[in-house]
């Protein structure tokens, strides 16, 4: 009897050790999951309103110039499991020149589980006559998904460091687009970007940033190794933001 009793205590611990094994696991499964390179310093300060552009947090991450009512809006989704406050300081310059900028965070950090995050965007901001959608790495392929299933909707593009899939097919849609990558990027190169090019729309500008990779599109936590630009962050921020500025001005002068 006391045998029995044993066995039956041993295989009790062992389910709950079991259980106990599991929960960790399923915990640390969806930390990685959900996991976002968090923000430098730099972006964080450019989460404070002034008297130019004044940035709130909820529902989304915005970004409103001061003084005025845009008529036109930039939807950005974010890279792959970055935090989509590492953006601030280029939006934020962009909505500075007289844009409304709106950066939506993903479920999981990954725009492919919320593709049609921008529908309620829109709907939130009737006032906006205009809106173009851009992101980066995956947030600009699925930008671009977006585009192909919102003519209707969308009056402008703009990718950064990616390319559409071959199932956003926009080579017939009319609107302006552009797609902007580095150099040394090793995923959105001149070679793979060029590779897609019959993809994207009849005139869609192409910018290449000498030197450029792929992380200086934002500014976030990157490890050492993955630093592979040539020039510094603030260049090639510099350029990201005047090509998306060239890219919205097309958007307003295809509106008059």
């Amino acid at each position: 009897m006391d045998e029995k009793k044993t066995k039956k205590g041993t295989r009790r611990w062992l389910w709950i050790a079991a259980a106990l094994i599991l929960i960790w696991l399923l915990g640390w499964g969806y930390n990685w999951a959900s996991y976002a390179r968090p923000p430098l310093d730099e972006a964080l300060a450019a989460l404070e309103s002034n008297d130019q552009v004044q940035v709130e947090l909820e529902p989304w991450l915005i970004f409103k110039p001061e003084g005025t009512l845009p008529e036109t809006g930039l939807i950005f989704y974010p890279g792959g499991r970055i935090d989509p406050r590492g953006y601030a300081p280029l939006l934020r310059k962009i909505a500075a020149r007289g844009y409304l900028v709106v950066v939506p965070s993903m479920p999981l950090n990954m725009a492919a589980f919320d593709i049609n995050a921008a529908d309620e965007i829109i709907a939130a901001y009737p006032g906006i006559r205009r809106w173009a959608i851009g992101g980066h790495s995956v947030g600009g392929t699925m930008a671009a998904q977006y585009t192909s299933r919102h003519l209707d909707l969308i009056s402008g593009l703009v990718i950064w460091a990616s390319f559409p899939a071959d199932s956003a097919d926009l080579s017939k849609a009319d609107l302006p687009a552009s797609t902007i990558y580095g150099t040394l990027d090793p995923r959105a190169n001149p070679a793979s970007v060029l590779e897609r090019a019959n993809l994207l729309p009849p005139g869609t500008v192409f910018a290449a940033i000498e030197g450029g990779d792929h992380h200086q599109f934002g500014s976030y936590r990157i490890d050492p190794q993955e630093d592979l630009a040539l020039i510094s962050r603030a260049d090639q921020q510099d350029q990201i933001v005047q090509a998306t500025l060239n890219l919205l001005a097309l958007v307003d002068q295809a509106a008059r």
